[in-house]
This record gives structure tokens, C-alpha cells and sequence, in this order.
């Protein structure tokens, strides 16, 4: 029971220290991963899916080995619970990403507010990946809420149940996985083939932390028959296994209508609307999907933390 212990303190006392510091401006763990993933890519790069599914076991597999080596550097330096805790502390707060997210819903979210539509525009891509230009001001607000609940799932709430599953290389482990269906997991024509394995493995390593998520957001949220009603509804219908009930249960938490057309790198897509009986997003509900991110993040550390204990307790 000490393991899991140090387990529960040590990300407790991470996902605390991303509440309190946010992300690093420099030397980002994440980023210096996603730069060593671009020179691999480079390395490896062929129009092929093999190539592409080596290119995820050494960047992902690379992480996770990483993460087994330092828990047992430190349990042979430092056999105590305290080491093991810190290490946990560490890796948590630099996978956990929900005050980032946050911040930059909230920057967009004030430049709507003051009617500045360039800088909106201009700061949207810190979100996701959509053509700004091409949005007006409604639209923009519902691209931020629709990244707030996809970005829960993948920058908190995911990372979290591989926590739990797998201490310190889970953590390492889901968070290159979802870095790595960021960097080459779309459908360009250069990575159709060779992004294949990166966005697969992230749909099944992504597919417990968003049921969780759409779970939490029912629980967290200020309808919770609307976001069961949208979620069995329409999640389906979303062309992401993951993303689709995550931002169904938000939009149906917090009575809007999700989805729509979109534009990603001057690609137009047409994507089903979710919570159709909900009104359009306000540059007001950015503000309510960053608090139902905070509480969904803080519900699913405890969920988490409380399923490691039990689960190892009925082991023994």
C-alpha cells in the first residue's frame, strides 16, 4: 500500500503544482518530446504505414521506457516513499496541462469580450489547430469550447488513468501518444500513411480518459439529463471515437449546441451537431466550460487515485 501511497500524494501534489505554476514558458518537457519526435520523424519518414508504426514505438515506446528507468533510479537511490512521490509530483504536473488550457480559453474569451476579433484570431491556434481567418466571432467561441472539453479528456483527464494503470511510465506514455497524434496523426497527404499507428494507438489509449470525462461532465455539469441526453444521442455520430462523447456531455452540461462546419488547414469539414436542442455558444460559456474543465479535472484525480487504491488493495 506505501507504493500506491506515494502513488495518490505524489500526482495529488503534480496536478496542485499545475493549479498553482502552469506550464514552464521554456523548456517544456512536452516540447523538448516534441522536437526529439520531429528529428525522428525526419529520420524516418516514408509514405508508409510501417514506417510510421516504427517511428510511434520508438517516440512513444522511448517515453515509457523513460519513465520505468526513473521510478527505479529513484527507488534504488531513495528507497523511501518520499522519492517516489516527488517523482510521480514531477511527471504529473509536467504531462498535465488544465491551467494552460484554461488560460488560453480565457485569453480568446477576453479578446471576444472587448471585440478585438484579430486578437481572438490571432491566439486561437494556441488552442487547436483551425483556420482562424475563416471564423467569425460565435464560431470562434465555439471552437474554444469544443477544445476545453476535448482537451480535458486528452491533457488531464487521460493522463490520470494511465497514471493510475501504470505510475510514471503511464503518465510519459499517454502524453507522447496524444503528443504524437498532434504532430502527425491527421490526414494530411504526407502523413495519411505515416501518421496512421500514432492516431490509432492514441484512440485506444485516449477511449477509458474520455468516457471518464463524458462521465464527469454529467456529474460536474448543470444538466445533468441534458449531457446523458446528448451524449447518447448524438457522441456517435462525431468522426472521433473520443472526442465524440467528451463533447457531447459538455455541450448537453452546459445547454449549448456543439459542431457544425469547421475548416482545418483549408480542408472544410462538415461534422454533426451535438446537443441540437441547446442554444449556439456565447463568448460567456467560455468562461463555464473552464470551470466544468476544473472540476472535471479535480473529480477524475480523485475517481483515479481511488480506483489505484482499491484495485491494488483486491490484488493482494
Amino acid at each position: 500500500m506505501g507504493a500506491d501511497r506515494s502513488y495518490a500524494y505524489g500526482a495529488a501534489a503534480g496536478l496542485l503544482g499545475d493549479l498553482l505554476l502552469g506550464d514552464p514558458h521554456r523548456m517544456h518537457p512536452v516540447a523538448a518530446f516534441g522536437r526529439a519526435a520531429g528529428h525522428v520523424e525526419r529520420a524516418l519518414w516514408h509514405d508508409h504505414r510501417g514506417w510510421g508504426a516504427l517511428h510511434t514505438l520508438v517516440c512513444a515506446g522511448g517515453a515509457t521506457a523513460l519513465g520505468a528507468v526513473a521510478g527505479r533510479a529513484v527507488r534504488a537511490v531513495c528507497p523511501g516513499p518520499a522519492a517516489s512521490a516527488a517523482l510521480t509530483a514531477a511527471a504529473t504536473w509536467a504531462v498535465v496541462g488544465g491551467t494552460s488550457l484554461a488560460r488560453e480559453a480565457r485569453a480568446v474569451g477576453r479578446a471576444l469580450e472587448r471585440g478585438d476579433l484579430t486578437a481572438a484570431r490571432a491566439r486561437l491556434p494556441h488552442l487547436c489547430g483551425r483556420d482562424p481567418q475563416a471564423l467569425d466571432a460565435d464560431a470562434i467561441a465555439r471552437a474554444v469550447v469544443e477544445s476545453v472539453a476535448e482537451n480535458t479528456s486528452d491533457a488531464v483527464v487521460g493522463a490520470l488513468v494511465w497514471g493510475a494503470v501504470a505510475g510514471v511510465p503511464g503518465l510519459l506514455g499517454f502524453r507522447a501518444v496524444n503528443t504524437l497524434d498532434a504532430m502527425v496523426g491527421h490526414k494530411s497527404p504526407r502523413l495519411r500513411r505515416f501518421g496512421w499507428a500514432s492516431a490509432r494507438l492514441d484512440d485506444v489509449a485516449g477511449w477509458p480518459g474520455a468516457r471518464l470525462t463524458a462521465v464527469l461532465a454529467v456529474l460536474a455539469g448543470d444538466d445533468p439529463r441534458g449531457a446523458v441526453r446528448a451524449w447518447r444521442a448524438d457522441a456517435h455520430r462525431h468522426p472521433s471515437p473520443n472526442a465524440g462523447p467528451v463533447e457531447a456531455s459538455f455541450a448537453g452540461a452546459l445547454g449549448v449546441r456543439l459542431g457544425g462546419t469547421l475548416s482545418y488547414g483549408g480542408r472544410v469539414e462538415h461534422r454533426p451537431v451535438l446537443n441540437g436542442a441547446g442554444r449556439p455558444v456565447q463568448v460567456t460559456d467560455i468562461g463555464r466550460a473552464v470551470r466544468l474543465s476544473r472540476r472535471v479535472g479535480l473529480l477524475a484525480l480523485g475517481v483515479t487515485v481511488a480506483g489505484r487504491l482499491i484495485g491494488r488493495g483486491r490484488g493482494r
